[in-house]
C-alpha cells in the first residue's frame, strides 16, 4: 500500500532523528579518526624514506669500496709500469709508460675525489636518517596515544551506535528509495547532517528564517512535502518533531 503524505513524513522525521543520534556520538570522538588515518600515512611516509635513504647509503657505501679496489689495481698498475722504466730502450718507449703511469695516478685523483663525495653524502644522508627514524618514533607514540584514546571512546559507545546504526536501516525501510537518495544527498551536503528539520518559533530550525504564515499552515496540513525555501530542508511540523502527532 502507498504511504500517505503524513506517513512519510513521520517516517522521515523518525529516520532523521536516529542519524542525528548517530551523529552525536560520532561528534564525541572528534577529529580522532582522521588524526589516526593521517598519522598512520604519515608514518607509512617516513618508512618509505628510510628505507629509501638505506638504500642509498647502501649504494655509496659500495661506491667507495669499488673506488678503492680501482685504487688499489691503479698502485699496481703504476708499481708494474715503474719496474718497466728499468727496462725501456728508447725515449719513446719511456714516454709511453710514463702516459700510463700519468694516467694511473689521475684515475687515482679522480677515485679519492669520489670517494670524499661518497663519504660527505653519507654523512648527510646519515644525519637524515636519524632524524626520520626520531620523527617515526615521535609519530608512533602519537598514534599509539591517539589510538588508546579513540578506543577508550569507541568502547564506551560502540554498542550504542550499532543499536542506533539497526535502527537507522529499519527506518530506511519505511521510506521509498527515491525519496531516500535525495534526502541522504541533502543530509550530506550540510555539516549538522540535518535533512529533515522542524518549525521552531515560526522558523526553520536548519537555518533559522522564517517561514510565511501560510508556508506553516501547509505544513501542518501535511498534503505534500515541503522544503525550506531558504536551505532546502524539508520541513515538518512541531507535533510530528514532538512524536505527538
Amino acid at each position: 500500500m502507498e504511504q500517505t503524505v503524513e506517513q512519510k513524513l513521520k517516517a522521515l522525521w523518525a529516520w532523521q532523528s536516529v542519524q542525528t543520534q548517530i551523529d552525536k556520538i560520532r561528534q564525541v570522538r572528534g577529529e580522532l579518526p582522521i588524526e589516526v588515518a593521517d598519522l598512520e600515512d604519515e608514518i607509512a611516509g617516513l618508512d618509505t624514506r628510510i628505507e629509501k635513504i638505506r638504500n642509498e647509503l647502501d649504494e655509496l657505501e659500495d661506491s667507495i669500496v669499488k673506488r678503492k679496489n680501482m685504487i688499489k689495481d691503479s698502485q699496481t698498475a703504476i708499481k708494474k709500469y715503474e719496474a718497466q722504466l728499468n727496462e725501456v730502450k728508447n725515449n719513446r718507449e719511456y714516454d709511453a709508460i710514463s702516459k700510463e703511469i700519468e694516467i694511473q695516478g689521475l684515475e687515482i685523483q679522480v677515485c679519492e675525489k669520489r670517494i670524499r663525495e661518497a663519504e660527505f653524502e653519507i654523512k648527510n644522508k646519515t644525519e637524515s636518517y636519524d632524524a626520520t627514524l626520531k620523527n617515526v618514533e615521535f609519530s608512533k607514540g602519537e598514534l599509539d596515544a591517539k589510538k588508546q584514546e579513540l578506543d577508550t571512546i569507541t568502547s564506551e559507545t560502540q554498542k550504542e551506535e550499532d543499536q542506533l546504526l539497526a535502527e537507522a536501516q529499519a527506518a530506511e525501510k519505511n521510506i521509498e528509495d527515491r525519496l531516500l537518495k535525495v534526502t541522504n544527498k541533502l543530509r550530506n551536503s550540510f555539516r549538522n547532517g540535518l535533512a529533515v528539520v522542524f518549525i521552531e518559533r515560526d522558523s526553520c530550525s536548519g537555518c533559522h528564517n522564517k517561514i510565511p504564515p501560510q508556508l506553516q499552515s501547509e505544513i501542518r496540513q501535511r498534503k505534500k512535502i515541503i522544503i525550506c525555501e531558504h536551505c532546502g530542508r524539508i520541513l515538518v511540523d512541531e507535533e510530528i518533531a514532538n512524536g505527538e502527532g
